[in-house]
């Protein structure tokens, strides 16, 4: 009689059916359709996420991307200092340049190369000319000095 008793209590608390495997109201087929959905949930942001990131990260790219180069009209080339003669020095001398519209140099920067190479690279750049342009922009001017 008690295990009766019991069987009712458990069948009326479960609400057992058939198919419904003593898992409460929603059972164990509803629970894994919940887990399937917060799967699929979390799967789609994190591609939301990724896609959103690598737009960013497209512009990024985008906007370092660089601008046509201007043509030179005039290239001055350096003069090799006595010091660097008597030091046999040699080397690759990088002075960064800002040319204005009407293609004149407006300022100079050294970005790399030895110093005692890089201020007469640095003085032939800024006497160097450019083919005018639409706007002011900036060049790289590689200068390779060789111990004479």
């Amino acid at each position: 009689m008690e295990a009766a008793v019991f069987r009712g209590v458990w069948l009326a608390k479960c609400k057992w059916k058939a198919g419904v495997y003593f898992a409460g109201l929603s059972g164990f087929k509803d629970i894994i359709v919940n887990q399937v959905k917060r799967i699929l949930a979390v799967c789609f942001l994190a591609v939301l996420a990724a896609a959103i990131c690598g737009t960013v990260s497209l512009r990024a790219q985008i906007a370092e991307l660089p601008e046509a180069k201007r043509k030179v009209k005039v290239l001055v080339r350096p003069q090799y200092p006595d010091l660097a003669k008597k030091l046999s020095l040699s080397g690759l001398v990088k002075i960064e340049v800002t040319i204005g519209t009407d293609g004149k140099v407006k300022r100079t920067h050294i970005v790399g190369g030895h110093p005692v190479l890089a201020s007469e690279a640095e003085k032939a750049a800024s006497q160097s000319e450019f083919e005018p342009g639409p706007k002011e922009t900036t060049e790289i001017i590689e200068f390779k000095f060789t111990a004479q």
